[in-house]
């Protein structure tokens, strides 16, 4: 606990925020990737501050740098007025990189487990949100971090870098695909006309699983979207994109609540012939990190035996949809 409350002062200190008011450190779990814990002060404002691993520490291409482009998560959450953390201070100095946020008020959808007509309605509600997200854009297309390089000027050649680093850390890994990955980078390479249809770069959060949306009960009045959290793995691109996670494992078509609320606050979606295309290469994306990822993290057993079970027959799926569709 030591050098975690040593560090939370130094990083109050260094945000603007008095160090003597730090009342409490507390390590959060559910990440798989920072270190994160909450900061409490004395007048009951609470932080959350997350440290990247070490850079010598296995990881993925494009996982460089995240903490970066969840501070322009947050940025973008705050120009389209959607309730995620505001980013106080990020630090990349190599002593104590960083970034503290404010925290959310709610808990993980996962925890609250919401049912009937009150899911119903948090599922519009998130549709309403996440279509204010997809009107902020960026100034091009990729990873905001610079991770895998320079933003590119279209979508093709941005998603063509993000699949091709994937499929490199899935080589260097030895990572269990359930084709060879010269065999899944020439399905995807085969679809990518696909993606010229794509000519804004939009804010994707492209986490969006129940684990980062936040639930509050207040004391009176109906449940509500508290905030939309670990927005570290955003990218500027297809607003599409983001409806794998948030029907992950899933068909984003069978939440009727979610696109009405989507289209109620001006998102546009029609799932034609290259929507589909697009959506099935997104998911192959996915589901390549979520499998490739299990090497470097050293994930345990009973994780990477439900990685196989249940996302490698999904990965194998979405290449025969992009097979089936092009």
């Amino acid at each position: 606990m030591g050098d975690a409350w040593e560090r939370g002062r130094r990083v109050l200190a260094g945000a603007g925020l008095p160090p003597d008011a730090l009342a409490r450190v507390r390590t959060l779990t559910g990440g798989t990737y920072n270190t994160v814990e909450e900061l409490l002060l004395t007048d009951g404002s609470r932080y959350v501050l997350k440290i990247p691993p070490a850079p010598a520490a296995p990881g993925l291409r494009y996982e460089r740098r995240l903490l970066v482009a969840e501070a322009a998560f947050c940025a973008g959450a705050a120009e389209a007025g959607v309730p995620a953390p505001h980013a106080v201070s990020v630090g990349e100095d190599a002593s104590l990189p960083h970034l503290l946020m404010t925290a959310c008020p709610g808990s993980p959808w996962t925890e609250v487990a919401p049912a009937g007509a009150e899911r119903l309605e948090l599922r519009r509600e998130l549709g309403r949100q996440v279509a204010r997200l997809h009107r902020v854009t960026g100034p091009g297309h990729g990873y905001p971090s610079g991770a895998l390089g320079p933003l590119a000027p279209d979508w093709p050649t941005a998603f063509t870098a993000m699949t091709d680093a994937v499929l490199a850390d899935a080589r260097d890994h030895g990572a269990p695909l359930p084709r060879p990955a010269d065999e899944v980078a020439a399905v995807i390479r085969g679809a990518a006309a696909a993606l010229d249809e794509v000519t804004v770069p939009v804010l994707v959060h492209f986490d969006l699983w129940p684990g980062n949306i936040l639930v509050e009960r207040p004391a009176a009045g109906q449940a509500r979207i508290g905030g939309l959290i670990d927005g570290e793995r955003m990218f500027w691109g297809d607003p599409l994109a983001d409806f794998v996670s948030l029907a992950l494992l899933g068909d984003i078509r069978e939440d009727e609540a979610f696109l009405a609320g989507y289209r109620e606050a001006g998102g546009h979606v029609a799932f034609d012939a290259a929507a589909r295309v697009r959506l099935a290469l997104y998911r192959a994306y996915l589901y390549l990190i979520m499998i490739t990822e299990t090497i470097p993290r050293a994930a345990g057993e009973d994780h990477v035996r439900w990685v196989m079970d249940t996302v490698a027959p999904e990965l194998t799926a979405a290449l025969g949809d992009i097979e089936e569709l092009c």
